[in-house]
């Protein structure tokens, strides 16, 4: 595995079957206790080291292979900053988020850089010509309104290095 990548579902903080196939790994929330809990996802990272036989995950457009997807459930209803939608990021996910990519950094020996882990949003600016230019996860953080978006990928690394 030679990279992990950050996104969101667009969807509720419970994840569908839909994205269970699409992320290996994701991050939901439940608001009954102000819990973040992680669901694995249909396939296994090492599944995206041949994205040719049809069973992966096939979470980024141009990027899949040798790629682990890690997505948050949330952000349903997002059109802009100040309109976020009913389930906006929540910091327990994020967390959760930080803890889980560090772990996974180790595992696999995933440097903790913006080559190796980084958002949709940012691999669609490295790489244009691919279905993922100008995906919007993640481009902003609830929790954290004054980051702008160009800057979203190295808090978040910068937190998932305070866990290695």
């Amino acid at each position: 595995m030679k990279r992990i990548i950050i996104h969101w579902t667009a969807g509720t903080y419970t994840p569908n079957e839909h994205e269970k196939n699409c992320y290996h790994y994701l991050i939901a929330f439940n608001p009954k206790n102000n819990a973040a809990y992680q669901v694995n996802g249909r396939f296994k990272p090492e599944d995206n080291l041949n994205c040719y036989d049809g069973k992966y995950a096939a979470h980024t457009g141009g990027g899949n292979t040798g790629s682990i997807g890690v997505s948050l459930c949330a952000m349903g209803g997002y059109k802009n900053i100040t309109e976020v939608g009913n389930y906006p990021i929540r910091q327990e996910q994020l967390n959760l988020l930080y803890k889980l990519c560090s772990q996974l950094s180790k595992k696999y020996s995933i440097p903790i850089n913006s080559n190796c882990i980084l958002t949709h949003y940012e691999f669609g600016l490295k790489n244009p010509n691919t279905i993922s230019k100008g995906k919007i996860d993640i481009v902003y953080l609830p929790s954290q309104p004054n980051i702008i978006c160009s800057n979203v990928g190295d808090y978040i690394r910068n937190n998932i290095k305070k866990y290695v």
